[in-house]
């Protein structure tokens, strides 16, 4: 579980931000970059449903995969639809940050439009993984889930106070497989974020990570580092990221980034096999710890904001 707290203390912004895993029974608090642990209470979990608006992050779906250790992704998906549904608050929305089909046949992505419908929430935003953008550069992903607010697929939206940029990281990969921004999304994002104050939350959500978590794997994103520099200035920055299959965390200054567990299988972890792909030595009933949902609960002044990890075990 992670909860992100943000607090306005004698007229200044404070951005506390604590995760606990699901299962560990430990809460972890961060603030100034800094984890101290406690043991989870029922108070903190009470402060995870204090919110006034909330969203999930759901990534890498894989529909179209059908080999071990998982050979029903669809049934999966429709489980970590199931416990978005069963939040006692509704979320606003829902992230999918890629990797929506498996080879990007018209078959997966109407399979994966019809699993979707079983989400409530009025509102999917979705990015493209890799997966998605196969023999045609992504024309079929954006004729059917882009947001057409750039023609390059990218854009962005605020909700209640919060600013939400989705960018596309997985057209024109690079050598090793790292992901690429590009220039003309460079400057589309330097001119969105120009007229924000710098204590407007940021929540940016791509496929690859934007942070070089393990390079020799194409884990990463090759001209990040500009994205990032125009992120530094803002006081509380989010960024979610799908593509490994795994929780991974790195702090920055003001921005935390966050890599999601996938709901179709895991990845091994960073150098931990010859090559990335499906862990294929999960044995069938321990495969659903390693799959789940991130929930995201924002709340301004002196309410919670709170973020929560999910596992299906």
């Amino acid at each position: 579980m992670q909860d992100i707290e943000d607090r306005d203390t004698e007229g200044r912004r404070h951005f506390l931000k604590c995760m606990a895993w699901a299962g560990t029974g430990t809460l972890w608090l961060m603030h100034g970059g800094v984890l101290k642990a406690q043991p989870l209470t029922t108070k903190g979990a009470t402060a995870v449903t204090d919110a006034t608006f909330s969203f999930v992050q759901i990534s890498d779906s894989h529909i179209g995969f059908h080999k071990a250790p998982n050979m029903d992704v669809a049934g999966t998906l429709r489980q970590s639809l199931a416990m978005i549904n069963a939040q006692k608050k509704e979320p606003d929305f829902v992230l999918h940050t890629g990797d929506l089909t498996h080879l990007s046949r018209p078959e997966e992505f109407d399979a994966l439009s019809g699993i979707m419908q079983d989400a409530r929430m009025a509102k999917v935003f979705y990015v493209p993984g890799e997966h998605d953008v196969i023999g045609d550069n992504g024309a079929e992903f954006f004729r059917r889930f882009g947001e057409r607010q750039q023609s390059g697929g990218w854009y962005s939206f605020d909700h209640h106070g919060v600013h939400f940029v989705g960018l596309v990281n997985v057209l024109n990969l690079k050598a090793g497989g790292l992901g690429s921004l590009g220039a003309d999304q460079l400057a589309w994002l330097k001119k969105d974020l120009a007229g924000l104050s710098a204590d407007t939350p940021l929540v940016v959500f791509a496929h690859m990570p934007l942070w070089p978590l393990y390079p020799d794997w194409g884990w990463g994103t090759d001209d990040s580092n500009e994205a990032v520099s125009y992120l530094r200035r803002f006081g509380s920055v989010s960024v979610l990221n799908g593509h490994i299959h795994q929780i991974q965390q790195k702090v920055e200054g003001n921005i935390t980034f966050y890599t999601a567990r996938s709901t179709a299988y895991p990845q091994p972890a960073p150098g931990a096999a010859s090559a990335p792909g499906p862990l294929k030595d999960v044995a069938p009933n321990d495969l659903h710890r390693y799959l789940g949902i991130r929930d995201i609960r924002h709340v301004q002044g002196s309410h919670a904001l709170a973020v929560t990890e999910e596992v299906m075990a």
